[in-house]
């Protein structure tokens, strides 16, 4: 193996070919990976490896087997693992500067189909009513059963203005479903704000971005400008994740100044990390500290944040911060559960591998992974209580997902919400949530804003019973 780059800082979304993944890059130390091989599975490896040369029906070339062996290597071992060729390195090292070509879609693999954890909002994929937890089954006439991520990426890329056809299996529809959907340069405004009615602001992260931070000061001062600021509403809701650099930052806006926000924990001692709410944990550029300009009302503002199954990886992160810290009420339902962390290994000067490498916790030392963060007040989306969001897939619905680990501090567990006198309706693809429109986060008809606002101003909040499995 050549020797590692070193890269500095970390990426936790990688805009690759208009699909975005959860994924981190860290600073790789210089050490030896080498380990003793097993001579006899190497033996058998070589025997397969000519077995193919001399007798497969048409010659194969001996790259394709070799790229194919690593990659069968890595996403043999979880979800998030993979081999980067060429053009999968270079737009995942170009790819946080919040513009990139494609479709907009987040994406994962499940059953060797490519399975879709969130569409980035506003964007063509969006718009075309592609939804978290959907299965693409063909793209065009390709069909992705066995297909390799980064291939099904390159097939969803392309010019602006092009189009193509996604065919996707959806839970509760008895059909498939197809989509025709024009590509386009996807430029994401990752943070937006309004006041939704005197003294109550609203502020969303769609993801975390490399200028986020600096975004969202702008967001919070405008608000706090506008009059007095009695209560936010932060909405992480359906963020898929994002710079780990961002997720600390915008955690360090809200909390008090050096305390504890993530830690990552692996089996080599630089997977061994604690990030506080210092500017050299979430700020390397060398330029101000662009906390500095906040309000200082954020320190103290009372908040509400919202989350769903579509919050992964950096927003889970912040969510968990500001709960484990008391700084704020975590309202919407359970958590994508993204806690684990890939590290970026390159392998020439243009490939690279990305490995998991170790795991997030929160700083009660709670694993996100595969569980992620259990609100504190359960609330569906709908007032029907039409369980929409239980109908998504999370990481622990994917094939060979890490298991999280359990290093709870005492008095970690978060309070359960308690149910309200409201039947929990539960859907089974027939019932309520089988053809509820999307809902427009921020918008007079969303419920769990709503429920959020009671929650601020001191009125009863219409929670429900979480899951058993929650």
């Amino acid at each position: 193996m050549s020797k590692k780059l070193q890269i500095t800082g970390w990426i936790a979304v990688g805009l690759v070919s208009g699909v975005l993944f959860s994924m981190g890059f860290q600073a790789v130390a210089q050490r030896d990976t080498r380990a003793s091989l097993p001579i006899e599975g190497l033996r058998q490896f070589a025997d397969v490896y000519g077995a193919i040369k001399a007798n497969y029906v048409e010659s194969v070339e001996d790259k394709k087997l070799i790229t194919e062996a690593i990659s069968g290597m890595l996403t043999g071992l979880d979800p998030h693992s993979s081999y980067l060729d060429a053009d999968a390195f270079k737009e995942l090292q170009e790819g946080t500067q919040g513009e990139f070509g494609g479709l907009g879609l987040e994406v994962g693999t499940e059953d060797g189909f490519v399975r879709v954890v969130s569409p980035i909002e506003g964007t063509p994929a969006e718009k075309a009513g592609v939804k978290a937890g959907d299965l693409i089954i063909k793209i065009d006439e390709k069909a992705t059963k066995g297909l390799a991520l980064n291939d099904a990426v390159k097939l969803m890329r392309g010019k602006p203005k092009t189009s193509v056809t996604l065919t996707i299996s959806r839970k509760g529809q008895t059909k498939p479903l197809v989509f025709t959907i024009v590509r386009d340069i996807i430029q994401i405004q990752s943070v937006r704000s309004k006041m939704l009615e005197p003294g109550f602001g609203y502020l969303r992260i769609t993801q975390f971005q490399e200028h986020t931070v600096e975004n969202l000061v702008k967001h919070f001062n405008q608000l706090a400008q506008q009059g007095p600021l009695n209560a936010l509403v932060l909405d992480l809701r359906n963020d898929p994740g994002g710079l780990l650099t961002g997720a600390i930052g915008v955690s360090a806006a809200f909390l008090p100044e050096k305390v504890l926000v993530v830690s990552t924990d692996g089996r080599q001692e630089d997977a061994k990390r604690k990030y506080h709410a210092t500017v050299n944990d979430y700020y390397r550029s060398g330029r101000d500290d662009p906390l500095a300009k906040l309000s200082p009302l954020a320190k103290t503002v009372p908040m509400v944040v919202l989350v769903n199954s579509g919050s992964a990886s950096a927003s889970e992160i912040v969510a968990g911060a500001l709960q484990d810290h008391q700084r704020a009420k975590i309202l919407g339902t359970q958590t994508f559960g993204k806690g684990s962390v890939q590290t970026i290994l390159p392998l020439t000067s243009n490939t690279a591998i990305k490995l998991t490498t170790a795991r997030y916790f929160t700083p009660k030392g709670q694993s996100i992974q595969a569980k992620g963060i259990a609100p504190d007040l359960w609330v569906e989306e709908t007032a029907d209580g039409a369980v929409v969001d239980r109908l998504r897939v999370r990481e622990a619905d994917l094939n060979r997902h890490l298991s999280g680990r359990d290093a709870p501090a005492k008095g970690a567990e978060p309070e359960k919400a308690k149910p309200n006198q409201k039947t929990d309706q539960r859907s089974n693809g027939d019932g309520p949530g089988k053809d509820i429109k999307p809902i427009e986060f921020g918008s007079a008809d969303d419920y769990q804003l709503q429920q959020a606002l009671n929650h601020l101003k001191g009125k009863p909040v219409a929670t429900s019973a979480r899951p058993d499995n929650g």
